[in-house]
């Protein structure tokens, strides 16, 4: 089998319509994760972002946590989904003035992944106005995104930036050149395949993309899409219109490929596991395949418990081992 450690995860609230934690616990338990993304949840008050929990959710989760055997492996928080400047560009996106976010969202993200015992916080690269390239305001990100970073690093978190649509680090190579020049032992990348396939990239200028992030990556999101027959590379989307999202066995091929990098380069990836303080590779099952947008997406307990087979047949094609439950933990 291979000699990199792979730990399986998911969020947890994409196998609930209803977020309520009871059904998201019991779902992923049931899968045999042993360890989940905290997103949207309902622990009895109405659905609410994480971020939104207050101290007597927070202990009432981890009390759940413990009786279903899990534990949270990265806060999905939304840091990082507000615009850099303060224009009105056509979007929804909110402006938050930069001292005030530091101080207030991202210290209660800091808060909050501490409470729940992860130091894996996710987080976006900001917002620049709708449909202006994201080269520009590059600088302006690093700036803050490294602040965000030192705060991370004074709590030894670790903030983990995904590619995604729409926001300035939309690329892994716009990813990667904001990684290099904040140079932060807190500051780590998230590869995403859908989030690249969603904007006309096609599997091969996919996996090019994760080459170029591969230096800085932390964790992987599993979020396979059919590819798009048209590029709109670099342009707006419409993430409420997405709709072809798959199972890894029924994606883009794209994951096959990495994973094989993976393996391949193993020595490399352990040490940088190692030296960030991590157990091992963390591939993060967010598949959407029954829709997905800007904040969130769902896939139901069958479409979470498919999503996760699919990719532990691939994980067992390439010799790949994984964490999942088996026999052995019922005794």
């Amino acid at each position: 089998m291979s000699g990199i450690s792979l730990q399986i995860s998911g969020f947890a609230d994409e196998s609930s319509k209803s977020k309520l934690a009871e059904e998201q616990l019991a779902a992923v338990a049931a899968i045999g994760l042993r360890q989940y993304s905290l997103r949207f949840i309902d622990l009895g008050s109405g659905i609410k972002n994480a971020m939104d929990l207050t101290k007597k959710e927070i202990r009432q989760l981890n009390k759940m946590n413990q009786e279903f055997g899990l534990k949270v492996s990265t806060l999905g928080s939304p840091i990082g989904k507000v615009k850099l400047l303060d224009v009105e560009d056509g979007t929804k996106n909110r402006y938050v003035p930069f001292k005030k976010y530091l101080k207030q969202d991202v210290a209660k993200a800091c808060d909050l992944a501490e409470a729940l015992e992860t130091r894996l916080l996710r987080g976006f690269s900001f917002y620049h106005p709708k449909d202006e390239q994201p080269e520009g305001y590059v600088s302006q990100a690093i700036d803050q995104l490294g602040q965000i970073a030192e705060e991370c690093e004074s709590r030894n978190l670790i903030f983990g930036l995904e590619v995604e649509a729409n926001l300035i680090g939309q690329s892994g190579v716009l990813l990667q050149k904001i990684h290099k020049q904040i140079n932060s032992k807190a500051l780590t990348l998230i590869f995403d395949s859908g989030n690249l396939l969603t904007q006309g990239y096609s599997p091969d200028e996919t996996f090019a993309e994760y080459q170029a992030m591969k230096k800085g990556l932390g964790w992987i999101h599993i979020k396979d899409y059919r590819p798009l027959s048209s590029s709109t590379k670099g342009g707006y989307i419409d993430e409420e219109a997405l709709s072809d999202y798959r199972p890894v066995g029924r994606g883009s091929g794209v994951y096959e490929r990495v994973l094989r990098d993976v393996l391949e380069d193993s020595q490399t990836f352990n040490r940088r596991m190692k030296k960030l303080g991590l157990p091992g590779m963390l591939l993060d099952l967010e598949p959407h395949v029954r829709g997905g947008g800007q904040f969130g997406g769902f896939s139901g307990p069958d479409g979470l418990g498919i999503a996760a087979r699919s990719l532990c047949d691939l994980l067992n094609y390439l010799g790949l081992s994984h964490d999942l439950k088996g026999d052995d933990d019922l005794f």
